[in-house]
């Protein structure tokens, strides 16, 4: 019988090479017989498999494996009933927008892909095989490479066990099992959600994999002899040129036995063409085995000839063990195994990851099991080599495995090209409670380690994404004593507890998403752009490598023109096709390209921003995008310039990717983008260098370039010769530029290069004159509410209407920063939109150069505008500045447009260019380039407004709006600010910080009403999606005048956890100017508050 025995007494045993050539021959029959082909089948929806012992009897019907039941036409066809495996993309599955979609009859998902046939439940496989006479005594086993999910196997009627492994191959082990003659192989495959690993883990999730049930990849009978070597593991000494090898003798004869060992090392066969074929002398030891078999550590030199595996030289090594045994009366026999390896060392220097001596740079994206045309992980080397291929086309040198673990082939392709993975032990789950997920975690991760550890590529590791847990120190004494598991088992890679959170310090490195412009204050994109800030704080108070988790985010449209035709694979493309349906009956199809096109440049603009962020922090460690491609789940989130396929959405090629985002970046400090004629530009030139080797006597080149209206070179310099150390951020020396002789308003282009390379990178900036005429001229009349400029166009006159916030319905929030993620995940958020679309030929902008799309310059304007839906104006109204709307609305929505009325012209612009204009620039110089226009023979609008259509802009102003109320929190996450509490929108919320460290309750949320108010009571709304967390238990109101004296609580009460309106009376009519709602304590003990709507109940309401 197979034994587990455990590491002797024998330790370390040094032995002396020999020049010997050992022969690698092992049975003369072969070591693995091929299982793929056609088997027997049975469904068993009811689960009535085993008490009705299927496995002794014949099953009816016919499957191909390797492959997955679904591709095969067995299950249901998909629809809303089904029992999909999924968590927050199907928040708006009962959304009356999507009804006409979520239907039996005419079922697409706009939430993720939809596969072919829909199963949940066992199913049964069946075949039978033949064993050699010759296979008597020897070790069998059977390797299935990829199971989804949980595999329990008999052997004629004999069970033989269940494996769940969501990572590595289910292999049994059949000895006591497989006679020789024929047995019948029965496997049962169940992938309902047997352990709560999380219904958004990528290991299982229909919004990503699917749900698949089947086998995929190798499936074979694997023999040995009865004393074989089952398991090798390298651990590389890179300062000696030398490897640890750790070798698992297994032995079925019950008995003790002796024999010798020959290792020997040469360079991996796949290299040899590009490559010196090295060979290095053999090892040759005796060994001694007990009846539980032998582990053995044994020492193995390279010398000085063994090169290191990086990135750059991904040099790898075959290391052959060989096992002769001379135990059996009729002869010898022997075992072989090839484990190819790297001599790699991964260490932790202060807060950077350190290999083989250099300090590394993590440029890295996601990969979320995404794999539209297999419908599963693909197990063969090319495909994997393809994907790594384009992301190292884009500057990358890093994947993360989001919640889940590829197979062999992703890691042998890694290896060979030079590929940094994280790997996560298939879990999105909460943990520390006790529960299956707390010994799945543990033991996915051994099997983990054990399967791929000797794989060079394979640098990091975490248990989960973002996990949970019933409370914060539960969730954290479970991870700590996790990370120190692994570390104490493996040291070949770095450990952490989690991908986002938790930061303990156990952890050998953080995976955090405070350092990223959604959360780091002083990026966030609500302030002005520019690229002198970074990290550095943050970076220096962790102390260890960070890593910024998931960092960008940043939605392009849909790709509704071209993608739906792509998914000629295993899945369909429905939600491309609901998203194209919505454009089409909007009537604004065909725009789709140029929203595209559009907001996928303005999507680059800021993945450019994000990454340079990084890249400019001194010692930061890393960053994982989220994403280079598309992610099609969670309800659709187009977050990369390539698609779900990885292939170019046409709006950016990966030579400009990689001017930022490369091993060697030039960076241009800027303290701002948007400059006037009167200034002096200055700007700081650093270099982001983490190539191969130290630059020496380098110089960076710059010039500034003026684009338009004639391209022309402003200015230009260079740095004095210098070194840069590879591995770290080197800070250049400040240049500065004259601006006064430059003709605004202008964009030019300051470009920076590596003399001598093609290393070259380059920034936008915006000069506008320092005084411009903003008068508005006798001609033009001005008005700010939509009765007063219905009126003057009725009068024939020329309008100018900038309308106030207060007057425009659609509750549409303008913001220069675009939709996070989705507004189906988070439809909470007030953001609807992508960028903008204009045309920069049009008279009206003739004195405000821009492009097609958003960028900088547009940021002071769009942060201060207000979309205007004009779905109920005439169709082939076009504005010539249109806001794109969110795919799952796709309103028309305009920020600059005109329109006739009877005999007057209405240009109507809802971005502010009334206030602040002596400092803001741009809106300045906007308005400035629209008087101009309308008083030019140009303004000639084509489009007539009747007075219905005009009425189906406006709204009445609410309480609150009308009174100007402002809210203040004592704590707010980035993205949920108090002011959602009082916009009137019950989708959008205030929510208390949760990142990095959620303070506990009390937490309270001040109304300034702006003057005071007789009040008789309040309203007050949960939030209204389907998370409680924030909901308020516990509760107190305060009053005051001035903000200050608060005095005693005027109500106090309690509430359930049911998302309803509360109504809270006061005990008589109060009036006040401030307003304060403390929450004393959360619904389940959590340290958040949320709120969706304020409101006062006036007195002459009561």
């Amino acid at each position: 019988m197979s034994r587990s025995p455990k590491y002797g007494q024998l330790g370390l045993v040094l032995a002396f090479a020999v020049s010997i050539a050992w022969s690698a021959k092992i049975h003369a029959t072969e070591r693995a017989v091929d299982l793929s082909g056609e088997w027997s089948f049975r469904l068993d929806p009811e689960d009535r498999g085993r008490v009705e012992r299927w496995y002794d009897t014949a099953l009816p019907d016919r499957i191909q494996l390797p492959g997955m039941l679904q591709a095969q036409g067995y299950g249901d066809p998909p629809g809303p009933e089904s029992q999909w495996l999924a968590g927050i993309g199907l928040k708006r599955a009962n959304d009356s927008l999507f009804a006409p979609y979520w239907t039996r009859e005419n079922f697409r998902s706009p939430f993720f892909l939809t596969p072919p046939r829909h199963y949940v439940g066992p199913a049964w496989y069946q075949r039978e095989v033949t064993i050699p006479e010759d296979w008597q005594g020897d070790h069998i086993v059977l390797f299935l490479e990829r199971v989804h999910w949980q595999s329990t196997l008999w052997i004629d009627d004999r069970e033989v066990g269940s494996q769940n492994s969501l990572a590595t191959p289910h292999v049994y082990d059949l000895s006591e099992y497989l006679t020789p003659g024929k047995h019948r192989l029965t496997i049962s495959v169940d992938n309902r959600y047997l352990i709560p690993v999380g219904k958004s883990a990528h290991s299982i999730s229909d919004e990503t994999q699917g749900n698949w049930n089947g086998i995929v990849g190798r499936m074979e009978l694997r023999r040995r002899p009865p004393v074989w070597i089952d398991d090798v593991q390298v651990y590389p000494d890179v300062a000696q040129h030398a490897v640890e090898v750790k070798i698992t003798l297994g032995n079925r004869t019950g008995v003790s036995g002796h024999g010798q060992l020959l290792l020997a090392a040469r360079a991996h066969a796949a290299q040899a063409d590009s490559a010196p074929a090295e060979q290095f002398r053999a090892l040759e030891i005796p060994v001694r085995w007990d009846a539980d078999g032998l582990r053995q550590r044994v020492r193995y030199s390279l010398d000085g000839r063994a090169r290191f595996w990086d990135e750059f030289h991904p040099v790898l090594y075959d290391l052959t063990v060989e096992l002769k045994t001379q135990d059996r009366g009729e002869g010898t026999y022997h075992d072989v195994e090839t484990v190819t390896f790297g001599l790699r060392q991964l260490e932790v220097r202060g807060t950077q990851f350190v290999l083989n001596g250099r300090p590394i740079f993590l440029r890295g994206t996601l990969e979320c099991c995404i794999f539209p045309r297999e419908g599963h992980p693909p197990t063969d080397v090319e495909s994997w080599k393809r994907i790594l291929s384009v992301a190292r086309s884009y500057g990358l040198n890093h994947l993360r495995f989001h919640s889940w673990c590829p197979p062999e082939a992703a890691f042998v392709a890694a290896d060979e090209m030079g590929f940094y993975y994280q790997v996560e032990c298939s879990c999105w789950a909460s943990f520390g409670n006790g529960e299956p997920q707390d010994a799945f975690v543990y033991a996915e991760a051994a099997r983990i380690r054990r399967t791929y550890g000797n794989h060079p590529s394979f640098l990091l590791m975490v248990a989960s994404n973002e996990p949970g847990g019933p409370s914060v120190a539960k969730r954290d004494a479970f991870l700590t004593k996790w990370v120190e598991t692994q570390k104490a088992a493996d040291p070949r890679r770095c450990y952490s507890a989690g991908s986002g959170w938790p930061q303990l310090p156990a952890n050998q490195y953080h995976v955090t998403p405070a350092p990223r412009l959604q959360a780091w204050g002083p990026l966030q994109l609500n302030k002005p752009g520019q690229t002198w800030l970074d990290y550095r704080e943050f970076i220096a108070k962790a102390g260890i490598p960070v890593v910024s988790h998931e960092i960008g985010q940043w939605c392009a449209y849909p790709n509704v023109v071209s993608e739906p035709e792509k998914y000629t694979g295993f899945f369909r493309g429905s939600n491309m096709e609901v998203f194209r349906d919505i454009l089409q009956k909007k009537g604004l199809y065909d725009q789709a390209a140029d929203f595209i096109r559009a907001s996928g440049r303005f999507q680059v603009i800021l993945y450019k921003q994000e990454i340079e962020a990084a890249l400019r922090t001194p010692g930061m460690a890393g960053f994982q995008l989220l994403d280079l491609h598309d992610f099609p789940g969670q309800g659709t989130a187009p977050v990369g310039v390539l698609d779900a396929f990885w292939e170019s959405k046409g709006y950016c090629s990966p030579g400009e990717y990689r001017r930022f985002c490369n091993s060697t970046v030039p960076l241009a400090r800027l303290k701002k983008f948007v400059w006037t004629n009167q200034e002096k530009l200055e700007f700081q030139l650093d270099l982001a260098h983490y190539g191969p080797e130290d630059l020496r006597d380098a110089v960076l080149k710059w010039e500034l370039c003026q684009e338009n209206p004639e391209p022309r070179v402003i200015a230009a310099g260079q740095t004095v010769p210098r070194d840069y150390p590879t591995g770290q951020l080197t800070e250049g020396s400040v240049q500065s530029v004259d601006l006064r002789n430059v003709p605004a308003p202008a964009v030019l282009r300051l470009k920076v290069c590596l003399e001598n390379s093609d290393v070259t990178n380059d920034w936008k900036i915006w000069v506008y004159p320092a005084e411009v005429s903003t008068e508005i001229p006798d001609q033009i009349a001005l008005a700010t509410d939509p009765h007063t400029a219905w009126r003057f166009a009725q009068e024939g006159r020329t309008v100018l209407f900038i309308p106030e916030r207060k007057w425009i319905g659609g509750d549409t929030l303008g913001t220069f920063q675009p939709i996070f993620w989705n507004r189906i995940t988070f439809p909470t958020q007030k953001v609807h939109m992508v960028g903008i679309l204009c045309d920069p030929e049009h008279p009206a902008l003739k004195d405000f150069p821009t492009d097609f799309h958003a960028d900088w310059q547009w940021q002071e304007l769009l942060d201060a505008c207000t979309p205007m839906v004009l779905d109920g104006l005439a169709r082939d109204l076009r504005p010539i500045v249109q806001a794109i709307d969110d795919w799952c609305e796709a309103r028309k929505l305009g920020l600059l447009w005109e329109a006739r009325v009877g005999n007057g012209r209405l240009l109507v612009c809802s971005m502010d260019v009334l206030h602040d204009l002596s400092t803001r620039v741009v809106a300045r110089q906007l308005r400035s380039s629209l008087i101009r226009y309308m008083l030019s023979e140009n303004f000639q609008p084509a489009v007539t407004v009747t007075e219905v259509q005009w009425q189906t802009l406006w709204r009445k102003p609410r309480l609150l709006e009308t009174l100007g109320a402002k809210a203040t929190a004592d704590s707010f996450q980035p993205g949920y600010e108090p002011t959602l509490a009082i916009d009137g929108d019950p989708q959008t919320m205030w929510h208390t910080a949760w990142d990095p460290v959620a303070a506990p309750p009390p937490h309270e949320i001040i109304v300034d009403l702006g003057q005071p108010v007789l009040m008789a009571g309040m309203r007050v709304l949960p939030r209204q999606d389907s998370n409680p967390n924030g909901r308020i238990a516990e509760f107190a109101v305060f009053l005051s005048d001035d903000g200050q004296a608060w005095g005693d609580a005027i109500v106090r009460g309690t509430w359930d956890g049911r998302a309803i309106e509360r109504v809270i009376r006061f005990p008589q009519s109060i009036r006040a100017r401030f307003l304060k709602l403390v929450a004393l304590k959360e619904i389940r003990g959590q340290p958040f508050t949320s709120i969706a709507e304020i409101d006062i109940i006036p007195a002459d309401q009561r």
